[in-house]
């Protein structure tokens, strides 16, 4: 197992490496570096279809491991690109570009590498399940399916309602508070994360499957901690200021939960 698994992570790791300097100099035309949000969510598509397409398990499993990795990739870096298409660099970068000084090119060039890295280690659930020599599915398997398709299906109806919310002019400055946005004020958030559990529930049926339990423990961490909550309150709190202060005084952080 751990041979193979040595053998595609290898693999793995020269078309990430590949896809993060072509974003990279896409930014640098481009001076702008959001494409990295979008070259990360591509790489864990093409990660799954890679160890799913490559590996030596069950054609079954690999399959589900290749659709996916690829549908939710793809749908995260399809969401994204809409979102910043035509607008001018996230607040995240230019503050980085204010904070890094000099040599910019090359310290943005570590940091593309560096999400790609992250790319590789986000990806073990796929390598441990597709080099899995189990000969069927198990029910352990099934059941990380399932939560899967509802956390995609509700990530992508939160992400709707905003777009929807954010298209109607009469809305600028406003908070979105429809469908999910009124249980939690990061409902994307809480459903892009369960999709990582939904992985690493999956691959718990593997062989060593338990260390896919750090992927969504890393993915908590960014999300509470580091580049998700916290940056996107930032941001919100400085463009609707009291409207923002009070859907957050009424209304849950992460987990959907009653409104008070």
């Amino acid at each position: 197992m751990w041979p193979e698994a040595a053998a595609l992570a290898t693999c793995g790791a020269a078309l990430v490496v590949v896809v993060m300097f072509a974003a990279w100099i896409v930014h640098l035309r481009q001076n702008n570096a959001g494409i990295v949000d979008v070259a990360w969510s591509v790489n864990l598509a093409f990660l799954a279809i890679l160890y799913g397409a490559l590996a030596s398990g069950l054609p079954e499993r690999r399959a589900l491991v290749a659709l996916m990795g690829s549908i939710a990739g793809f749908r995260l870096a399809a969401h994204i690109h809409r979102r910043a298409h035509g607008k001018p660099e996230d607040g995240r970068y230019t503050t980085l570009r204010e904070e890094w000084g000099g040599n910019i090119a090359l310290k943005f060039l570590f940091f593309f590498l560096f999400q790609g890295a992250l790319d590789l280690f986000l990806a073990i659930p796929f390598l441990l399940a597709a080099v899995n020599p189990a000969p069927r599915i198990s029910p352990l398997e099934w059941a990380g399916l399932l939560m899967w398709a509802v956390a995609i299906a509700a990530e992508t109806f939160a992400d709707r309602a905003l777009e929807r919310f954010k298209a109607n002019p009469a809305n600028r400055g406003r908070t979105c508070r429809e469908g999910l946005w009124k249980y939690s004020r990061h409902p994307n958030y809480f459903f892009e994360w369960l999709v990582w559990v939904a992985y690493a529930v999956f691959a718990l049926a593997s062989p060593w499957g338990w260390i896919a339990l750090g992927c969504p423990a890393l993915m908590l961490y960014f999300l509470l901690c580091v580049t998700g909550i916290p940056a996107t309150e930032g941001q919100a709190l400085k463009s609707r200021g009291d409207d923002y202060r009070e859907y957050q005084r009424t209304t849950s952080a992460f987990v959907p939960w009653r409104s008070k």
